[in-house]
């Protein structure tokens, strides 16, 4: 099984990229892919992700069991909007995660409204995608140290791990608290080797970011010169556990 735990639908108005269903399915049927959770592009306003968080919610119900939801409204919303809209992904639609995009929103983890993300996904009892690397003060792993400490009953996801530049930040604040997780796209294979040697594989996740990404992100774990379990952990088992799927 290889479950992808970030990938995108919608419209990106950050960076200007088209993420569609098409990608996914043909990612599915070419590589494997049996499972994707899918989360908006990076938008602004509450309308824009209404809209982007229904049609995963749309792929959802057309393809049951073959993808998955994870909110990702602006932080920077009214606190109510942006409660009412996450609550209504993970209560009424049965989305199972929160995405929080520190580069596209301009958001600190540890922020005012970094932090009400992590209260509410403890509330809900669902786990939080941080994106890492590119938007540095934003997106440095370090951040999520405080936050991971603040709130340890909430498993938090690194995502990129850094993406290489901040590669060294994300060991660091994984070895001080056990429950960071990562999500290894973007992050060189030696790392990965690694890291998980020292923390275990059931701390890593597999993901794309990018459907046409999905061959690199298979065949760096597949000549990175893990075992066949610590694969396994990456591309399936360690996902089931943090999202808690097929329970």
């Amino acid at each position: 099984m290889i479950i992808d735990v970030h990938a995108h639908l919608g419209w990106d108005q950050v960076f200007d990229e088209d993420f569609t269903l098409v990608e996914q399915l043909h990612k599915h049927d070419t590589y494997g892919i049996e499972v994707t959770i899918l989360q908006p592009a990076s938008c602004h306003g509450l309308e824009e992700v209404r809209k982007q968080h229904d049609a995963i919610f749309a792929a959802m119900k057309a393809f049951p069991g073959r993808f998955h939801g994870m909110a990702n409204p602006n932080p920077h919303l009214p606190d109510t909007q942006y409660e009412q809209e996450v609550r209504r992904c993970v209560e009424e639609h049965g989305f199972i995660g929160i995405k929080l995009h520190t580069f596209a929103h301009a958001v600190h983890p540890a922020s005012r409204d970094g932090l009400k993300v992590f209260e509410l996904a403890g509330k809900l009892g669902i786990p939080v995608m941080v994106h890492t690397g590119a938007g540095i003060p934003f997106a440095n792993p370090s951040n999520l140290i405080p936050v991971a400490e603040r709130f340890p009953e909430v498993k938090i996801v690194i995502a990129h791990c850094g993406m290489m530049v901040l590669a060294g930040e994300t060991i660091t604040a994984m070895r001080c608290c056990s429950n960071l997780y990562a999500d290894i796209t973007w992050t060189g294979g030696f790392l990965i080797r690694q890291w998980v040697r020292e923390l275990g594989a059931h701390r890593f996740l597999f993901g794309t970011d990018h459907a046409d990404n999905t061959g690199t992100e298979l065949a760096k774990i597949r000549t990175s010169g893990l075992t066949e379990e610590e694969q396994a952990f990456i591309l399936h088992k360690s996902a089931r556990q943090v999202y808690d799927l097929f329970s």
